[in-house]
């Protein structure tokens, strides 16, 4: 395993810390809008369990689902990888040509 960059192992974190933040909120959206109707209509407890275990459920989809779809290569240092200033500036990545609107640097 390689040795990663500062602005690659920030990447990785604010990501973990999206998924997380993420997940919790839309895991309480759904406990309030399963547990809401568990005191309107009088229903049993035991419903409360039901809402916190998909709560819970949810919360763990929402989490790896996040984090499945965060690029390898951003971890890896390729394209991905490449920092904030050279993307937002137009900075050819590697497999883009080396002048716009041609397709080989010989044409």
């Amino acid at each position: 395993m390689g040795t990663r960059s500062g602005a690659q192992r920030d990447a990785i974190t604010v990501e973990i810390g999206y998924a997380l933040v993420s997940g919790g909120f839309v895991a309480v959206l759904v406990y309030l809008g399963l547990y809401a109707p568990i005191g309107y209509f009088d229903l049993p407890r035991g419903f409360a369990r039901v809402a916190g275990g998909l709560a819970a459920l949810t919360f763990v989809v929402r989490v790896v689902h996040v984090l499945w779809r965060f690029p390898r290569g951003a971890a890896q240092g390729t394209e991905l990888g490449r920092s904030v200033n050279d993307r937002l500036s137009g900075t050819p990545g590697p497999d883009q040509p080396s002048q716009p609107g041609r397709t080989s640097p010989d044409s």
